[in-house]
């Protein structure tokens, strides 16, 4: 479908009136253009007469529109033909499983990098499922504040296992391990599409939409055609990638209407120079943010590492408990929401992910400059 010249992603997409700037962690921010667009043909999509969620999957304008999708993802990423994306249900959680039942059955060998709550999940779901997994690097000895670099990876494992970003403690891998042993597998949910990416080393990639692409209920998988091969036999036909890769992810009623606005995103991206400007973008923002942060006298003190700070999600705390019960209820007075910690770690946590305007990062660092002048 050709773009609408709203779809010019300058970064400085402002703010319909009654609109707020939305920092959650996910389900998160969705680009107003596409939100816009959704809206104007949400009664009668593409001239079929009815919404695109009441169109059969089976459509052959639905098929259509999902292989559009494949496609423009796969130009945003440059992969070649040896790639597949799939497009399935179930959240990065059920990959968890997913991945160790086709590719570590029978207790195979595995190893993990455990750098906060949902590499952790990952390789616990994996032992669960009978996976041989263990973890080949870990931070939590400091909290997980930053992301190891060295690591103990075993002759003979399967594949390597990590996150890519971390949302709950707000940090995120700046390169990944060189000359890894074995087939990299990454969850890269809260960084998908953030910035270039090289896949080389990688054979499979899971990201949750609701983050940094599209609406709750969508699971995006890349996966090297020969790694799906290799795939255990036997298992129920929807724990099998080969299922999915045979079917064009049409084996059953797939998430229609989020892979539908997925592709939206995918095509505002391209409008707006793609992953290298996207990550520019980003990188400014986070440097906003975190110079406000750094240049508060300590008033806000981050909890990532220099180093290993993310660009999708800037976490800080407050002097006090209190403070931060003060500044989250008054931020959302400002129309400044989603800005609470993840329940298990408390504090600040700022999402910063593309869809979320310079604008609404200029006016948390405004918000954060008056609050300080007067609690501080």
């Amino acid at each position: 479908m050709a773009l609408p010249e709203a779809y010019r992603n300058t970064g400085g997409l402002g703010q319909p009136a009654g609109r707020v700037y939305n920092f959650n962690g996910g389900p998160a921010a969705l680009p107003m253009p596409v939100l816009e667009e959704v809206a104007s043909e949400l009664l009668n999509w593409r001239g079929t007469g009815m919404s695109i969620m009441e169109n059969s999957h089976r459509d052959k304008k639905v098929a259509a529109m999902a292989l559009e999708a494949e496609e423009d993802l796969k130009s945003l990423l440059g992969l070649g033909d040896e790639w597949k994306v799939l497009f399935l249900q179930g959240g990065a959680s059920l990959q968890f499983a997913m991945i160790p039942m086709n590719f570590a059955p029978g207790g195979a060998p595995c190893d993990y990098v455990n750098t906060g709550l949902w590499s952790d999940k990952a390789y616990k779901e994996a032992r669960i499922v009978g996976a041989d997994a263990r973890f080949a690097a870990s931070s939590e000895a400091d909290e997980f504040t930053y992301i190891p670099s060295s690591f103990d990876f075993r002759a003979g494992s399967r594949y390597i296992y990590l996150t890519s970003n971390n949302t709950v403690r707000g940090t995120q891998w700046k390169r990944f391990p060189e000359k890894p042993p074995a087939p990299l597998v990454a969850d890269m949910s809260s960084d998908f599409l953030s910035r270039p990416l090289d896949l080389s080393d990688f054979s499979l990639v899971h990201a949750g939409a609701q983050k940094n692409v599209g609406p709750a209920g969508l699971t995006i998988v890349l996966v090297r055609k020969d790694f799906a091969l290799t795939g255990a036999k036997g298992l129920p036909h929807l724990l099998d990638y080969r299922t999915f890769v045979d079917s064009d992810s049409m084996y059953n009623t797939p998430p229609v209407f989020a892979i539908y606005v997925a592709g939206l995103v995918f095509k505002w991206l391209a409008a707006g120079g793609g992953l290298a400007e996207t990550a520019l973008r980003n990188e400014a923002k986070a440097k906003r943010l975190y110079d406000a942060v750094d240049g508060s006298g300590g008033f806000y003190r981050g909890t990532a590492r220099a180093d290993s700070r993310s660009l999708m999600n800037v976490t800080y705390r407050l002097p006090t408990p209190e403070l931060e019960k003060k500044f989250l209820e008054e931020g959302k007075g400002q129309g400044l929401v989603g800005l609470n910690g993840h329940r298990s770690v408390g504090g600040i946590r700022a999402s910063i992910y593309n869809a979320v305007p310079d604008e609404g990062v200029d006016a948390l660092v405004d918000f954060m400059e008056g609050f300080k002048a007067v609690n501080g």
